[in-house]
């Protein structure tokens, strides 16, 4: 890809980015691939790119790893925000950025690794977001309060309906985020993946993780199962008293807010399973959707034999 945005450090540092579905081995690929290059005498170092991940105590829910299965590897941006506190990829592309910068300067190559594709176009692609109007952005949450989501996103398909389609109809936030771009004159939504994106660094290696669907579809709802039986109920009351319910991100991750409906008596046990089951497969497929768009991405079918990947 032509037109690479030089950034001074990574000259002869690589930027790898591992992205695919939920459930598709990302987090072990990155670490196998970052053992490999430390083996190697490249002080390589993972960042991550999963939104909830950012969220402490967001832990059974998320996959996230525990601080012993991490393998001695440095991780950063995990655990960094509370639960109250709003995950939003503006605030999230600089304090990546800077995480990589600082690993490129220290020798080492970063490994970007998530599956919440705007957090991971921010950082990769050169990618600039509109400004925010707060105004604007207080009326269009109290209709979304007072219509719902499906009435704003009815609004928003007859503006733009390119961005209507990238969004989750169950997405109020960002659909509240879309037509406040719009509002300030925008011809769409600028927080979307460029028609033509320019890598923000030239040396960017992108791996996606390939699963086949049949397969991919037993793990994600075994893996819902495997969520309930370890305690997420348990981990969501924790985060109840936490303030959970007052956040605007972190209460709407699949299988919290499931959690949270049980806990609630909303759902029964099965019904907040079943329903995470549903929807984490929903989420699944707009992930491999959102990330075919990416020129120059590699596919790669799980597993994966690290050392033909690093010599590709």
């Amino acid at each position: 890809m032509s037109g690479a945005v030089e950034i001074p450090g990574s000259e002869t540092s690589r930027l790898w980015a591992v992205v695919g579905a939920t459930g598709t081995g990302k987090s072990d690929l990155a670490l196998d691939l970052a053992e490999r290059l430390r083996a190697r005498g490249n002080p390589a170092e993972i960042v991550n790119a999963d939104a909830m991940q950012l969220y402490r105590g967001m832990d059974i829910g998320t996959a996230k790893l525990s601080a012993s299965e991490r393998r001695s590897v440095p991780h950063h941006l995990l655990d960094v925000l509370d639960v109250t506190q709003e995950a939003a990829v503006a605030w999230f592309q600089p304090a990546a950025r800077a995480a990589v910068r600082d690993i490129q300067a220290r020798g080492g190559d970063a490994i970007l690794v998530g599956g919440s594709g705007l957090y991971v176009s921010s950082v990769v692609f050169d990618f600039r977001f509109p400004p925010r109007d707060h105004a604007v952005r207080a009326r269009l949450e109290a209709e979304l309060e007072e219509h719902g989501a499906s009435a704003l996103l009815e609004r928003l398909r007859a503006a733009d309906p390119e961005t209507a389609e990238r969004i989750d109809p169950k997405n109020g936030r960002r659909i509240v985020r879309a037509l406040e771009v719009l509002a300030q004159g925008s011809a769409t939504h600028g927080a979307a993946l460029p028609s033509e994106p320019v890598l923000w660094q030239p040396r960017t290696r992108l791996i996606g993780v390939h699963v086949d669907r049949a397969e991919l579809v037993a793990r994600l709802d075994a893996r819902v199962e495997r969520m309930w039986a370890a305690g997420i109920v348990d981990e969501v009351a924790d985060l109840r008293a936490q303030g959970l319910e007052s956040g605007a991100t972190a209460r709407r991750a699949i299988g919290y807010a499931q959690a949270l409906g049980q806990l609630t008596g909303l759902l029964s046990e099965r019904e907040a399973i079943a329903e995470t089951q549903a929807l984490t497969r929903r989420y699944a497929r707009r992930q491999v959707s959102w990330f075919k768009r990416y020129p120059s991405l590699e596919w790669w079918r799980h597993p994966i034999d690290v050392d033909e990947l690093i010599e590709g």
